[in-house]
């Protein structure tokens, strides 16, 4: 672990707006990094399409939540590239063992094919990364995760930068200061990751329509 960095500390950040990233798996420096313009993925205003909804009802594989938190962040870290270095594993894996930190799960049998995890900090969610062995995992996990959280009183889910992808979903960026705000108002709800959320595709979809067009 970062030495004189500590989970503690590391939420204190969060609180604070800002997060760290590694410039390499092999770097062992952190980086903070307080974005100028933030990505942020309205629970409300989650645009899923006509293929991914399909893709949700029909994919074969099992959600679960929490059973194995320390494969995901190294699925999302197993690429040519990532930010994701041994500090950084090892503070998130401290957060989950805090309760900060979750994991959400796809399998195909027992084979870990996809997942999503972050940071949960009253009711703001700092989503940090997701990976997919299959295709579309990334994209059916992101579904569910988006689900969990509003059914388990989430009001934020930060992505930190705005990708092509998450525009295509809904993902907006807010200014700096706009961010602050949110983040102020998440930070004073109460929210729970575990709590029972959808147990089925067709819920997770009805729902997940319905906000949408409300939103």
């Amino acid at each position: 672990m970062q030495p004189g960095l500590t989970p503690e500390r590391l939420l204190q950040a969060y609180a604070a707006g800002v997060f760290p990233m590694a410039e390499s798996r092999d770097d062992p420096r952190l980086h903070w990094i307080e974005p100028v313009r933030r990505g942020v993925l309205p629970l409300d205003g989650f645009r899923m399409s006509r293929s991914l909804r399909r893709r949700v009802l029909r994919a074969p594989w099992r959600v679960s939540v929490d059973t194995a938190f320390a494969e995901v962040v190294e699925g999302c870290a197993d690429r040519p590239e990532t930010w994701i270095n041994r500090p950084i594993f090892e503070l998130c894996c401290a957060l989950h063992a805090l309760g900060h930190a979750h994991s959400l799960e796809l399998r195909e049998g027992d084979a870990l094919v996809g997942g999503v995890y972050g940071i949960a900090l009253g009711g703001a969610f700092f989503a940090e990364s997701m990976f997919s062995r299959r295709r579309d995992a990334s994209k059916v996990a992101l579904v569910w995760l988006v689900d969990r959280l509003a059914r388990a009183g989430f009001s934020l889910c930060d992505t930190q930068f705005l990708t092509p992808h998450l525009a295509s979903l809904g993902g907006v960026e807010v200014g700096r200061e706009a961010y602050r705000r949110q983040l102020a108002r998440a930070l004073r709800e109460r929210a729970d990751f575990r709590a029972p959320a959808a147990s089925t595709p067709q819920e997770v979809v009805q729902r997940i329509s319905q906000t949408s067009k409300r939103g």
